[in-house]
């Protein structure tokens, strides 16, 4: 088996030499990820600019983009081969409820999804991030489940593990996104008057939903939280309501 690997925090980050380590031991991988963090990139594509990719003497490719275009690359014909399958992390730090929203790490595995191969997010969910190795064996445990029992093509798989030894993990629960406060305020970084004036995102929101089911409930329980995501953004629920108030649109 071959499998792709890549993440948002750049080539050189903890969680992917971790994850490389332990999925090594199971498949040939390969590693194209970012060259600095690109955190919260979201599904960015550089589509108006070239990116350049370089390699490093152990032969993992660092490219000058998202971690969108880091897979879109790979699979559209840069490498020499079509992987199997496509998984990113290990994130440092939490992708839950919202998060998947803006997360990088989130975004590799839909662009992965997207382009037809089956693909995990993988987050280590903590304050000081010791335990890298405990997601990466069960992202490796995961990654041989899949093989006899592969995902629906329209499903990828987000995982949070909570930063505790393996051996402490509770079990595994299968998960709903919660939700969190809206974000904090931005953050002035320089006075009302000047011109540029410069402000930094502020921290994500605290949790608001994070009841029973959620993935905020099983990570705070010491469960890994296994969420199935879809690309399809379509709310079919409301299709019947929102057809019945489109008809009485008049179009000028």
């Amino acid at each position: 088996m071959k499998i792709l690997l890549s993440n948002d925090d750049g080539y050189q980050a903890p969680g992917l030499e971790a994850l490389a380590a332990s999925l090594s031991e199971i498949a040939d991988i390969t590693v194209v990820a970012p060259a600095g963090d690109r955190s919260c990139a979201s599904s960015s594509l550089s589509v108006r600019k070239s990116i350049e990719v370089r390699t490093t003497d152990k032969g993992v490719y660092y490219v000058d983009g998202t971690p969108g275009d880091c897979v879109h690359l790979a699979v559209n014909g840069m490498l020499d081969f079509m992987p199997d399958m496509v998984v990113t992390g290990i994130n440092a730090g939490a992708n839950l409820g919202d998060d998947v929203i803006y997360s990088g790490t989130v975004a590799a595995a839909i662009e992965g999804r997207h382009l037809g191969l089956p693909a995990i997010a993988a987050s280590l969910v903590g304050q000081k991030l010791q335990h890298y190795v405990t997601a990466a064996r069960v992202v490796k445990q995961m990654v041989l489940q899949l093989q006899t029992s592969p995902l629906p093509s329209d499903t990828l798989l987000n995982v949070n593990v909570p930063d505790i030894p393996y051996e402490n993990l509770k079990g595994v629960q299968i998960t709903r996104c919660g939700a969190r406060h809206a974000s904090q305020q931005i953050i002035a970084q320089s006075a009302s008057g000047d011109d540029p004036r410069v402000f930094q995102i502020g921290p994500s929101g605290k949790s608001a939903d994070n009841g029973s089911g959620t993935d905020f409930a099983a990570v705070a329980s010491g469960r890994v939280s296994v969420t199935p995501l879809q690309i399809d953004m379509t709310r079919y629920t409301q299709v019947p309501e929102i057809s019945q108030w489109a008809q009485s649109l008049v179009l000028k």
